[in-house]
């Protein structure tokens, strides 16, 4: 690319997007050399005076929903950084809930740009450092960082945090992070510092964790161990660590499993949080395309589950609020994930199959996933097509679930929100 065609910092958003899309060889580069470089001399290495940082399998997105939650009502300001977004990129920033105007990310865009040099940058290296300078710039009190991929050579370990968090360990990236549970442990605790806060909210997880929080000697709270958590009734659930306890706490919309792990990260980050914050915050949390309802008759419901794991949960969620209801499944998924294994998971619930293609160079086809279901389903181009084909399907008294990958959720909640202006 040409020096001319640099966007400026007052250029759409939309072509910075473009522009960084293109300037770097691969989409996913792990290392931390190049980033590291640009990071220490912009000077984002600590970007607020208390930083989090979130890896994990699943739930860091809902981790960081809880702790965000916690947070805004203790009257804190709150940076949270995740990703991928299911419509927008802005998504991928909010500060005390809010997305950020497109003229906040292309003037931090146009920060990084200056910052960089000659430094090559991956996309979401780039959309890392802008981040960071975006919390900088509106001068929060506590970021949360949610990991891109892995842990050790992600972007976000450049970060001097305070608290580190693993939510949980099972087989995803395959391609980038390999299928043994202990290497992906031991990448996962990369992200750990010495005589810092390292919680770990999977329970019975890998040895190697526990081996790198005591070589490098940071403090481990593992779940089951340091703190445990308790579903009490059909509402209530109760937390403990040590002589600490927390009782009659009420059931988030978020799995129980990361808001255990919210509790004791914001246990150990030496933040002024009463009980009564962690009650409305735990009422508050939510998260788009978690279990997230955007129709009733018939009841549309939207799940990002794009992984074994994830979808074993999502299945006894939906077993526990849709009993004996016809389930429509619209499902697309990206070719590197454990599609097999996921398809299988969802196969107790769905009634009906819609498989469908994505778009872009990791998509799988429909005909990929129909390998894997049962013979005689209509493949679909888009999981749109799957969707509006569903809706004329389904009885009002059924449950059309679409899942399978953000982008899959994030195209129809796109098409649904059009279809509502």
């Amino acid at each position: 690319m040409s020096q001319t065609q640099i966007p400026q910092a007052t250029s759409p958003l939309s072509m910075w997007l473009d522009y960084l899309a293109n300037i770097h060889t691969s989409a996913i580069d792990l290392g931390l050399e190049r980033v590291q470089a640009v990071a220490e001399s912009a000077n984002l290495t600590k970007p607020a005076p208390t930083v989090i940082t979130v890896a994990g399998t699943n739930g860091k997105g809902s981790t960081c929903a809880l702790m965000e939650a916690i947070l805004l009502d203790a009257g804190y300001s709150v940076g949270v950084y995740s990703s991928p977004h299911l419509i927008r990129y802005n998504e991928r920033v909010r500060i005390n809930g809010q997305d950020l105007s497109d003229e906040k990310h292309t003037e931090a865009f146009d920060f990084v740009e200056q910052q960089r040099g000659d430094i090559s940058l991956s996309f979401f290296e780039y959309g890392t450092l802008a981040a960071l300078r975006l919390f900088q710039t509106e001068k929060v009190d506590v970021v949360l960082l949610e990991v891109g991929l892995g842990g050790r050579l992600d972007a976000t370990n450049v970060v001097a945090h305070d608290v580190s968090v693993i939510t949980s360990l099972a087989l995803d990236h395959i391609d980038w992070l390999g299928d043994d549970i202990n290497v992906i442990g031991f990448e996962k605790a990369g992200i750990y510092r010495s005589g810092k806060p390292a919680i770990c909210g999977q329970p019975k997880a890998p040895s190697t964790v526990a081996a790198h929080a005591d070589d490098i000697g940071a403090e481990l709270y593992q779940v089951d161990i340091q703190y445990r958590y308790e579903q009490t009734s059909e509402t209530e659930w109760t937390w403990t660590h040590g002589s600490y306890d927390l009782e009659a706490l009420p059931i988030p919309s978020l799995p129980l499993q990361n808001a255990a792990t919210a509790l004791m990260a914001l246990a150990t980050a030496n933040l002024d949080i009463t009980d009564v914050n962690i009650v409305n915050g735990l009422n508050n949390a939510q998260l788009p395309g978690r279990m997230q309802i955007i129709n009733h008759s018939p009841t549309v419901l939207l799940d990002v589950a794009h992984n074994p794991h994830s979808a074993e949960y999502l299945v006894g969620r939906v077993h526990q609020q849709y009993p004996g209801k016809t389930i429509h499944a619209v499902v697309a998924m990206l070719h590197d994930k454990d599609i097999k294994a996921t398809l299988e998971a969802l196969t107790p619930i769905a009634t009906h199959w819609y498989p469908a293609s994505l778009t872009g160079p990791r998509a799988a086809t429909a005909d990929e996933l129909c390998q894997h279901l049962p013979a005689g389903n209509v493949q679909f181009e888009s999981p749109v097509a799957a969707f509006d084909v569903a809706m004329t399907h389904a009885a009002p008294e059924d449950v059309i679930l679409v899942v399978g990958s953000f982008h899959t959720v994030g195209e129809v909640l796109e098409h649904w929100e059009r279809k509502g202006e």
